[in-house]
């Protein structure tokens, strides 16, 4: 099964940029999630972590 994958894989040029491509958005997306993570205030990350705990009567 993977070599007829593989050999319908050799048969297509240029798509050797595809990983790359795919490598890059996953590095990007989750650099800029950890910078958010670290950049979002305290003030709200404690408001929200105190959403489940209320009581609206």
């Amino acid at each position: 099964m993977l070599k007829f994958i593989k050999g319908h894989m050799d048969s297509i040029s240029g798509i050797e940029i595809y990983p790359i491509i795919s490598l890059s958005i996953f590095f990007i997306f989750f650099a800029l999630l950890l910078f958010w993570v670290f950049t979002y205030s305290k003030e709200k990350i404690n408001e929200l972590s105190d959403i489940p705990l209320k009581e609206d009567n």
